[in-house]
């Protein structure tokens, strides 16, 4: 392949966050290419009609999944009203910058902030801080008491007659977990809600069932209701209400401290509906536009010798930039607007519309291999009004239904997910009776490929879904 043709390759297949580093690290490199002043489509006059519909159009679509998406709207201090800070205090004039920028740090520094204001005596500081050392991000130990009690004798090289012993790190580790958040630092996940547990009025409706609980979690991970009541000789209505209150426990306290990162799906496309058509368009405003530099071109066109030559040479690798930017965007919107116009049921009515779709139908279609569909498709999203989703998310396998059509995998785990939904939680659908519901459907499926879509949703099986309510 040509310099030119693995340019354009390596352009298709970049996310939109990583093709802007790439445009500013040319534009930085080029000295013939420069960033336009502004981002949009400059392909329609400014005041033309046409031009100010489309951008009102695509400003209310992106209003519409702005406002869509949940917690946008919500108060923050509502969300965060009595949970406990993990950045350190601001002064009050501090600015938005400042408030913005404060780290939380990580779940060790957070606790050995709490410890340097804690009373100890350095012995018990020693093991304290091997226990902090040793937990996960949940806040469990990972290492046995008797490690870090061999631990910690070794790092403070105490004699035979001031050794260590279990009960002093346990001793330890109690008011550890004590700290904030409650909880952390215990060794399992008994552990951890026992501790929750005792912080709890003593008057709390059901606290020693569930304190009891916790000694049959085996019991209570397998739902088995019946011998719950039979261990703890207690009615339905109290093992409800325990296991209601276990669950406004934390089981992972550590996991609410630290930076968490997130990673922001940018569209590259906007599909909106237009006078009752689905229409496809780039989403131009995350990208910079690159432009030729005209005064360094013409520089290049009147300057001798080697400096005209390299200029030359800018001049020509800007040109296949931004020729490869154009196929990039060219191929994208053609891929993109293929698949809206196979996937209209989709966009209609949602999930269960899904039609069937293999790269070779959209390769064919747009006449292109189909491993350019594939590097089209990977790390590119689509906002639509039903949400932002990667263009490979509208490809799926297909399975025959009776009246010899052919419907998708995605269809398919959308209805199962809405019998699940729908379900008595006493009596859950087994994978047997989803079949058998599909199948009334019109839709052939084995008990194993409903199984296989159940756990690729992350949907438990039917004896883990029972509740009692």
């Amino acid at each position: 392949m040509t310099p030119q043709l693995q340019q354009a390759i390596r352009l298709l297949q970049l996310s939109t966050l990583d093709l802007r580093q790439e445009i500013q690290q040319a534009v930085e490199s080029n000295p013939l290419l420069e960033l336009a002043d502004d981002f949009g489509d400059d392909s329609l006059p400014e005041g033309d009609e046409e031009r100010q519909e489309l951008d009102a159009e695509r400003d209310d679509a992106l209003e519409e999944f702005v406002d869509s998406d949940p917690g946008v709207d919500t108060e923050w201090d509502d969300i965060y009203a009595g949970q406990s800070s993990t950045s350190a205090a601001l002064p009050d004039d501090a600015d938005d910058w400042q408030q913005r920028h404060v780290s939380a740090g990580t779940l060790q520094d957070h606790l050995l902030w709490q410890l340097n204001l804690t009373p100890m005596g350095d012995l018990d500081r020693v093991i304290a801080l091997a226990i902090i050392e040793s937990l996960d991000e949940r806040g469990y130990l990972t290492v046995s008491v008797d490690d870090i009690v061999a631990t910690v004798n070794l790092q403070a090289e105490l004699s035979d007659d001031d050794q260590v012993e279990a009960d002093e790190v346990l001793a330890v580790q109690h008011r550890l977990q004590q700290f904030d958040p409650l909880g952390v630092a215990s060794l399992d996940l008994a552990d951890c809600l026992a501790v929750q547990l005792r912080q709890l009025a003593n008057d709390t409706p059901h606290r020693d069932t569930a304190t009891a609980l916790l000694n049959h979690l085996t019991l209570l991970e397998k739902h088995d209701y019946a011998a719950l009541r039979r261990q703890l000789q207690v009615s339905e209505e109290e093992l409800v209400a325990a296991i209601g209150l276990l669950r406004t426990l934390d089981p992972a306290p550590g996991a609410q401290i630290g930076e968490s990162q997130t990673d922001y799906a940018v569209p590259d496309v906007i599909v909106r509906q237009h006078q009752g058509r689905w229409q496809v368009s780039l989403n131009d405003e995350v990208l910079p536009k690159v432009n030729l530099q005209q005064q360094y071109a013409r520089m290049a066109r009147q300057t001798p010798g080697e400096d005209g030559q390299y200029l030359r040479n800018c001049v020509q690798e800007a040109k296949w930039f931004i020729k490869s930017l154009q196929s990039r965007h060219d191929t994208l919107l053609k891929v993109a607007s293929r698949i809206v116009e196979v996937q209209q049921d989709f966009f209609n009515y949602g999930e269960e519309a899904m039609k069937p779709l293999v790269l070779a139908d959209i390769a064919d279609a747009v006449e292109m291999h189909e491993s350019t569909i594939s590097r089209v498709t990977n790390q590119k999203y689509m906002m639509t009004p039903r949400g932002v989703f990667e263009l490979k998310y509208f490809f799926s396998s297909h399975v025959g239904t009776d009246g010899g059509g052919e419907c998708s995998s995605t269809a398919i785990r959308a209805i199962i997910k809405k019998l699940v939904a729908a379900e008595n939680p006493r009596k859950p659908l087994s994978d047997n009776k989803l079949a058998s519901l599909l199948n009334e459907q019109g839709i052939n499926v084995a008990r194993r490929t409903v199984a296989k879509y159940r756990e690729a949703m992350r949907i438990p099986s039917s004896s883990a879904r029972k509740r009692l309510v």
